[in-house]
């Protein structure tokens, strides 16, 4: 049997990948792994002793035992965004460098194929949900996307052990195959409860019954708001009227009824 033990996971992956160029692919490998490497540099989380799984545009990492969680939130984060700004500066729009990164905590071990244990499945789900594509796609000028589980943002981020607020997160419900829970995403330079998440990030259900792209606000545990009505909940019966009437009744062109204005 293993040895059990909760780790500190990171996984990014590049927008659009797919329909650049060899060379421009080329340059994003590249770019990510140097960009990578120096945020890491930045934030003192010894680049050199992750256990690292590459897919071209994507990176998946276990950060050893002790690595610090504010520091990868934040200056890790913050370094990131900073460096992929700097590499697209010059670049057309359509070879930009756009990555979505998600961090969580959790059991994860260095198995035959990769890494085994539930948190592993758990973040690829969460860099691949539908409210943090949208994120992205809905902040044209952004470089980063990144989304955080419930146990970081819980005990970290809502603790104020980082720079960037609690009241900076969007809260959104994630259903992704085997997976269902919540993330919280942060999109630098943005205010992330204004994005447009459109139907992926569950409004009206998900987010307290609010539409129309707005989030819960800061403090606001993200679940519905009082009355409102679960999905598939049966609707409530509507009032009926009885009017029973004994004899013969004259009323020509009379209406009977009872008005029931709020």
């Amino acid at each position: 049997m293993g040895t059990f033990g909760r780790r500190l996971l990171l996984a990014v992956d590049a927008k659009g990948y797919g329909r650049v160029d060899v060379v421009t692919q080329r340059q994003f490998q590249e770019a990510i792994s140097r960009l990578l490497a120096e945020a890491a540099a930045a934030a003192g989380l010894a680049r050199e002793r992750w256990e690292t799984q590459i897919g071209g545009d994507s990176v998946f990492a276990v950060l050893p035992e002790g690595a610090s969680e504010p520091d990868l939130v934040d200056t890790f984060m913050r370094c990131l965004d900073a460096g992929l700004r700097e590499f697209n500066r010059n670049r057309v729009r359509e070879a930009w460098l756009r990555l979505r990164a998600a961090v969580h905590f959790g059991t994860a071990r260095a198995a035959a194929n990769g890494f085994e244990g539930r948190a592993p499945v758990e973040i690829g789900r969460m860099l691949d949900s539908g409210p943090l594509r949208s994120a992205l796609a809905s902040a044209p000028d952004a470089c980063l996307a990144l989304a955080v589980s419930s146990t970081v943002f819980n005990d970290m981020i809502g603790e104020a052990y980082t720079t960037i607020r609690a009241g900076d997160f969007r809260e959104v419900p994630v259903v992704e195959k085997e997976y269902a829970g919540r993330i919280w995403i942060w999109v630098p330079g943005y205010d992330s409860r204004a994005l447009d998440l459109g139907s992926a990030a569950g409004e009206g259900a998900g987010e307290g019954g609010r539409g129309g792209g707005a989030s819960a606000p800061c403090g606001d545990s993200g679940g519905e708001s009082p009355g409102a009505r679960p999905p598939g909940a049966p609707t409530a019966p509507r009032e009926q009227v009885v009017q029973a009437f004994n004899g013969t009744v004259h009323a020509q062109g009379a209406v009977f009824g009872i008005s029931n204005r709020s």
